[in-house]
């Protein structure tokens, strides 16, 4: 039941991959909805699982906050360091600021979260079925954020189309691989809750430092800006229906 469930969020994908690319012609407003769709994840969804399965205080300090700061931290330092690499290989500054390896990076982290959607929805239906369908229809709904986002990252960091699709594919097919895995193993929750710390902060730097800088570089328009704001909207309605 559970991978049968997992294949809704693989649609789902899909569809929001889809979408980021059928509106190329409104390319600020994608970023913009992306950049809110990303917060959102971050600061509704991610953070506070994160905070409850890993909130141990380790020198005052929760573990999965620490481990936030670090996901940000590693994401700048990664992204400035394949950017000097490039420079030192003579890019133009306009092409050190997309790095494609980051693109690529940003979205295989994706793949990787949406693996972890997958165990969610598999431990859930462990637990009952009343869970499994909540945890599910959660999943599902932004599973669409989270195609758009690896389909949108993926391209915005100049990488190919073809890249970009591989990209949302593997992300599709992630939750039906991670629902699956529930049948062999068991994830513990204290080594979850650090993933999902650690990849909530990589992913806050994209929106903050790459993604919304970009949407507003063209076309600082207020219509941006409320595509933003959607974006933040959409998760908090996507998690108070899950809660």
């Amino acid at each position: 039941m559970a991978v049968f469930v997992a294949l809704g969020a693989f649609l789902m994908t899909l569809v929001g991959g889809w979408t980021a690319q059928r509106v190329t012609d409104r390319r600020h407003l994608v970023l913009g909805l992306a950049g809110g769709l990303m917060l959102g994840v971050v600061g509704l969804d991610l953070l506070p699982e994160a905070l409850e399965a890993a909130g141990r205080p380790v020198f005052g300090v929760p573990e999965a906050l620490l481990l936030f700061v670090g996901g940000f931290l590693v994401a700048h330092l990664v992204e400035r360091l394949l950017a000097g690499r490039q420079a030192g290989h003579g890019a133009d500054e306009h092409e050190r600021g997309r790095v494609p390896q980051v693109g690529l990076t940003a979205a295989a982290a994706m793949v990787g979260h949406s693996v972890m959607d997958g165990v969610a929805i598999g431990a859930a239906f462990q637990v009952g079925g009343g869970m499994g369908v909540a945890v599910a229809l959660a999943v599902v709904a932004h599973d669409f954020a989270d195609g758009f986002n690896t389909y949108t990252i993926t391209s915005l960091y100049g990488n190919a189309r073809r890249k970009a699709l591989a990209m949302l594919f593997a992300d599709a097919a992630a939750p039906v691989v991670g629902a699956a895995s529930t049948l062999l193993l068991t994830i513990p929750e204290q080594l979850l809750g650090a993933y999902l710390g650690f990849f909530g902060g990589a992913l806050l730097y994209l929106a903050a430092a790459e993604i919304l800088p970009e949407a507003h570089h063209d076309h600082p328009a207020r219509s941006t800006l409320l595509c933003t704001v959607a974006g933040v909207g959409f998760i908090w309605l996507v998690v108070g229906v899950a809660e």
